[in-house]
C-alpha cells in the first residue's frame, strides 16, 4: 500500500490550459506590427482614392488611425485586453513620433533640394554689391560674416553672465533674491524676439547711437542669457554633493571648490548648452531688421555701419520676389541649417569629449 500511494503521489500532475485573458495565452508575431502598418497604409490609401481625397496628408491621418484600431482589435482577439492596452499605447507613441518627424524631413528635404541648385564656391564667397534681385550671380559671404561676428559677440557676453548666474542660483542663492533671479529668467526665457530688439532699439534713440551689428548681437544676448542660465543650472544640479563635501572637507575655500571640482565636472554639459543656446539665435530675424538695418556689401566691423546676417538675407532675397532671388534665399536657408547643425555636432562632441570616465 506504501508503495501504491507513492507512485501516486510521484504521478505528474497535467498542467490545466492558461485561460483566455491570462499572461500565457497566445501571442502575436513579433513582425505583427509591421503587417499591420503595411495593411492600414493600403487601407488608408485606397479609402482617400475611393473618397476623392488628394492630400498625402488626409491618407497618412487616416492610415494612423486604422492602425490604432487594427493593432487594439487583432491584440485583443489573440493576446488578451491587457496586452492590447500596452500595444494601443506603444502604437500611439510611435505614431506620435512619426507625426513630428515626417514635417522635419519633408522640411530638410525640401532646403536641401532647393538650395543645392545655387549653393556653391562662388555663393559661399561673393556678397550683394552691385548685383539685382533679377541677376544670377550674387553670394551670402557678407551675410555669413555678419552672423558669425554677431553670434560671436552675444555668446562673450551671454556665456559669462549666464554662468555666473547659474552658479549663484545653484551654490549661493537662498532666499527672496535668489527666487526673484529664477522668475526673471523664466519670464526672459519665453519673450519674443522682437521685445529683445524694441528694447535695444529705445536704447538707441536714447543715446543717440546709429545701427551696428554690436546693437543687434546686444539683442541676440538678451535671447541667449536664460537660455544658458537654465542648461548651466541644470547641469550644475547634477554634481552629485559628496563631492562638495569632500573638497569642503579638505579644508578648500568654497569658491576654490566651484572652480576646481563643480564647473570641470559639469563643464560637458555646460558647453552643449552655450552650443545649443547659439543655435536658437542664429535663426533670429526681427532683432536684426530693427538694430542692424542689412547691407549689401561686406561690412567686417561689427561696431559702425549696418551689416547682414542669414536670416535677415534670406528674408530680403524672398522679398525681392524673383526666381533668382528664391534660390539664393533658399541656398542661404540651407546654410543657415548647415550652421546649426555644425553647432550641435561641435556640442555632442565636448559632451562627450568632457563626459566622466567609467570604468573599473
Amino acid at each position: 500500500m506504501s508503495h501504491a500511494s507513492t507512485s501516486v503521489q510521484d504521478r505528474p500532475v497535467p498542467t490545466p490550459p492558461a485561460p483566455k485573458g491570462s499572461l500565457g495565452s497566445r501571442t502575436l508575431p513579433r513582425l505583427a506590427p509591421l503587417g499591420f502598418a503595411v495593411v492600414s497604409i493600403a487601407l488608408g490609401v485606397g479609402v482617400g482614392l475611393a473618397a476623392g481625397w488628394q492630400s498625402r496628408v488626409q491618407w497618412g491621418l487616416i492610415s494612423a488611425l486604422l492602425f490604432l484600431t487594427i493593432s487594439y482589435v487583432a491584440t485583443s482577439i489573440v493576446e488578451n485586453k491587457r496586452q492590447a492596452k500596452d500595444r494601443l499605447a506603444t502604437s500611439l507613441v510611435w505614431v506620435c513620433f512619426l507625426i513630428a518627424v515626417v514635417p522635419l524631413a519633408s522640411l530638410l528635404w525640401t532646403t536641401i533640394s532647393r538650395g543645392s541648385k545655387r549653393l556653391d564656391g562662388y555663393f559661399l564667397t561673393h556678397s550683394m554689391a552691385g548685383v539685382l534681385g533679377e541677376d544670377t550671380n550674387g553670394g551670402v559671404y557678407h551675410a555669413l560674416i555678419g552672423t558669425m561676428e554677431q553670434v560671436g559677440i552675444a555668446t562673450l557676453i551671454s556665456a559669462p553672465i549666464g554662468l555666473l548666474t547659474a552658479v549663484y542660483l545653484v551654490e549661493y542663492g537662498k532666499g527672496a533674491l535668489a527666487k526673484a533671479v529664477t522668475f526673471f529668467v523664466d519670464v526672459m526665457t519665453g519673450i519674443p524676439s522682437i521685445v529683445a530688439g524694441l528694447f535695444i532699439l529705445s536704447i538707441m534713440l536714447i543715446v543717440g547711437l546709429g545701427p551696428s551689428g554690436l546693437m543687434g548681437a546686444l539683442a541676440l544676448a538678451i535671447l541667449m542669457i536664460p537660455v544658458v542660465v537654465r542648461s548651466t543650472e541644470e547641469m550644475l544640479k547634477l554634481v552629485p554633493n559628496e563631492l562638495r563635501e569632500a573638497s569642503l572637507a579638505l579644508g578648500i575655500p568654497k569658491w576654490r571648490t566651484i572652480l576646481k571640482v563643480v564647473l570641470p565636472t559639469a563643464i560637458g554639459g555646460i558647453a552643449t548648452g552655450v552650443m545649443l543656446a547659439i543655435a536658437r539665435i542664429a535663426g533670429e530675424t526681427a532683432p536684426i531688421i530693427l538694430l542692424v538695418f542689412g547691407s549689401q556689401l561686406i561690412n567686417s566691423n561689427p561696431f559702425e555701419g549696418g551689416q547682414s546676417s542669414l536670416p535677415f538675407y534670406i528674408y530680403e532675397q524672398y522679398k525681392v520676389g524673383y526666381a533668382q532671388s528664391y534660390d539664393r534665399a533658399w541656398a542661404a536657408a540651407l546654410v543657415l541649417i548647415a550652421f546649426v547643425m555644425i553647432l550641435n555636432l561641435v556640442a555632442r562632441g565636448i559632451a562627450r569629449w568632457k563626459a566622466p570616465k567609467t570604468g573599473r
